[in-house]
């Protein structure tokens, strides 16, 4: 015996049958056959539970057998919505045609008729095991394809998620400000995004995203970024022009994660009360996202040191947000951003600057 007719002898096969001479006589000829795996029932009551727990390769089924009929049986089966359900091979003496076609639109595969004939029934049941085995190769090749592709997906994602946070912390580097200034405003971005409602996909994606709500000081020269005193009014209005360049540099990729940054990046100067930049938006007509990267931005920026400045105090920050809400900020957000302000503060101390 090959090694491919070896393989097939061990596949389990779940006889049905109320009948015992039935089944003494099946069990006969497929052992006798080298088939090892048989499992045998005369009560229908029991098929669904020996399949869950034995998972067989075929089934040879009765259809007329007290309590549940073949049909009925069938019924349950199909109900499990089982990708990888075996062909069923109904047992009969019946030959009427509306009763074969009734049961192969209840998703019988084949026929063995009564009184079995030994070659016809193992031809069968050889082909049958062949074509589930088969079946079941395509299932598991194609979740193994799927898993991989998923693999893949998620490590393209990573990457492209650890390019685009280093990007933020890049321009933040060039603007004197710290790497640890975009962890500590992309993780209070995403936790106001959750307290605003938003997904835990969305809310992931505002982690990523918002650390390029400044890339577009790339194109603003150092001799007005870098000015340690107050910008001239020419030169404010070339600063204010690194919200659209940085909408330009993010523009042209249909991501989710370059769509919310490109928002992200030319609306998080515009105020509640339409007196921000560049476009002088109001209310909810400024994206959300925008909204909220405006506000983690400037706490961060208003509690950090810098070369130029003194970090505030969390309360005068806090008092600063208080008043400017409805104002500056959205109230709403003002609200949960105070409701989550021990969050907040976990968050600055959890990415806080090394000491020197």
């Amino acid at each position: 015996m090959n090694v491919h007719a070896e393989f097939l002898n061990t596949q389990r096969i779940l006889i049905v049958d109320d009948e015992p001479a039935n089944l003494r006589l099946l069990d006969k000829m497929l052992r006798g056959q080298g088939f090892e795996s048989l499992i045998l029932l005369d009560d229908p009551r029991q098929v669904l539970d020996f399949y869950q727990s034995t998972q067989p390769a075929l089934i040879l089924l009765d259809i007329n057998m007290p309590h549940l009929d073949g049909f009925q049986v069938m019924e349950q089966l199909q109900a499990l919505n089982d990708p990888l359900l075996p062909p069923i091979v109904i047992l009969t003496a019946q030959h009427d045609k509306a009763y074969l076609l009734r049961a192969l639109a209840g998703g019988a595969r084949d026929f063995i008729a009564k009184p079995f004939d030994r070659n016809e029934l193992l031809m069968r049941v050889r082909n049958l095991l062949d074509a589930q085995l088969a079946h079941r190769l395509v299932h598991d090749q194609k979740a193994m394809l799927e898993d991989m592709v998923r693999a893949r997906t998620e490590a393209l994602r990573r990457t492209q998620l650890q390019v685009v946070q280093r990007l933020g912390m890049a321009v933040g580097y060039r603007d004197e400000e710290t790497g640890n200034h975009i962890l500590r405003m992309s993780h209070i971005s995403a936790l106001l995004a959750r307290g605003m409602g938003w997904s835990e996909a969305d809310c992931e994606l505002m982690l990523y995203a918002s650390p390029m709500h400044d890339i577009g000081k790339i194109g603003i020269p150092d001799s007005i970024l870098l000015k340690p005193g107050k910008l001239e009014p020419d030169e404010w209005e070339t600063m204010k022009a690194h919200t659209t360049i940085g909408a330009r540099l993010l523009e042209g990729d249909d991501s989710d994660i370059m769509r919310m940054a490109r928002e992200i990046a030319l609306s998080h100067h515009e105020r509640w009360d339409g007196s921000g930049y560049p476009a002088g938006l109001s209310g909810e007509a400024i994206p959300l996202c925008g909204r909220i990267a405006m506000l983690a931005d400037l706490f961060d920026a208003l509690t950090s040191a810098r070369p130029y400045k003194q970090a505030w105090p969390v309360e005068s920050a806090l008092d600063m947000i208080r008043e400017s809400s409805g104002k500056h900020f959205d109230p709403v957000l003002v609200e949960v951003f105070m409701q989550e302000l021990p969050a907040i503060l976990e968050i600055r101390d959890r990415f806080s600057e090394p000491v020197q």
